[in-house]
């Protein structure tokens, strides 16, 4: 046992000096996150996400996803950038593209899943000094069915915050989380208590009163779900309350309280590329595709797709202050786009249309 303490704590500093912010250890007991997560399909909050119901008790069971887990390592890693402009600057000015801080960088995925394979290299090459098990491991970042903030709860990363971000009391709650399952039997650590207490910032402020009672979000009406995961028509009734959030919505996370202690990521992969964080909507639809894959290339932002960037700016065009630039740029794509994208493009001139009648 003592030498599982020390290879727990090894583990931890391994994952420090790659670049995670924190690293903690928890069992495979989900029980009351399973109960929660069945109630929230049962409710159809998953929206078109078939993949968060069709995997069944492997996301909340770790070992009927990975044979003979025993432990899962908890990681998490800042991203806010450095430099940004100010988001609340960028909400405000309606001929702007908000995109969500986290994707304003290199892709996420990529970043986090290469540095939990170097720290289970790290683990392998030196678990022999503390044990003679066999190291089986699978690493994870949001790329399977894993519920990563009832793990990284359970590990003391944080607590499930009422948006069901989790939130940590020192760094706030702009940061990934990645997950190592394993076989070691290492040594847990306390789980994190719960801080909200009676605030209900991220509740009040969202755009689309997504957030429909504390630690339960309908992804049907969240802006992140409508942007990113939503492949067809976004609901019209929704669209005016979007704004000109492009990609992703931050104003449950720009309004917590605990987000005053966030920190600047140390990570250069996470720093802003291509302006993103100040760019019109009008140079945004204006984008060939060619210029879409070339400007998102290595961005979270590629996997919606040409189209659906469109899309979205289409909704936020329609959402900005009439100008006769923003209705002509509406109109350039009026006659080549596809019927879902052509179905946006009217609705925002309609909009125009209505504002200056």
């Amino acid at each position: 046992m003592q030498h599982m303490q020390e290879l727990s704590t090894q583990i931890k500093n391994w994952g420090l000096a790659l670049g995670f912010n924190h690293v903690g250890i928890t069992d495979t007991d989900l029980h009351a996150a399973e109960a929660m997560h069945e109630d929230w399909i049962k409710k159809g909050f998953h929206g078109e996400m078939d993949y968060m119901a069709k995997h069944g008790i492997k996301r909340t069971r770790p070992a009927e996803l990975v044979p003979n887990t025993q432990r899962i390592i908890s990681v998490r890693m800042d991203y806010l950038p450095p430099n940004a402009v100010n988001s609340e600057h960028i909400l405000e000015n309606s001929e702007k593209a908000f995109i969500s801080r986290y994707a304003l960088g290199r892709d996420y995925h990529k970043v986090m899943r290469n540095k939990l394979q170097k720290l289970c290299e790290k683990i392998q090459s030196e678990l022999p000094r503390f044990h003679n098990n066999h190291f089986e491991y699978r690493a994870f970042t949001d790329s399977a069915p894993v519920l990563e903030v009832a793990l990284a709860e359970k590990a003391g990363l944080g607590w499930r915050g009422k948006h069901t971000l989790l939130i940590n009391k020192d760094r706030g709650s702009w940061f990934f989380l990645g997950e190592i399952y394993t076989n070691l039997p290492l040594v847990i650590d306390a789980p994190a208590t719960n801080h909200c207490g009676t605030c209900s910032s991220c509740m009040d402020i969202c755009p689309t009163q997504a957030i429909t009672a504390p630690y339960e979000v309908d992804a049907r009406r969240c802006i992140s779900y409508l942007t990113i995961e939503l492949k067809g028509n976004i609901p019209p009734e929704l669209r005016p309350l979007i704004g000109n959030r492009v990609y992703g919505c931050d104003d449950c996370q720009l309004y917590c309280p605990w987000n005053k202690f966030a920190e600047i990521t140390e990570e250069t992969d996470f720093h802003i590329r291509n302006g993103l964080d100040n760019i019109s909507l009008i140079e945004c639809f204006n984008w060939s595709e060619k210029e879409f894959k070339t400007n998102m290339a290595g961005s979270a932002i590629y996997r919606i797709g040409y189209e659906q960037w469109l899309r979205n700016i289409a909704v936020g065009l329609g959402n900005a202050k009439t100008t006769p630039e923003i209705v002509a740029t509406l109109r350039s794509r009026e006659n080549s786009a596809s019927d879902m994208l052509r179905e946006h493009i009217n609705w925002a001139l309609n909009r125009h249309l209505i504002s200056t009648a």
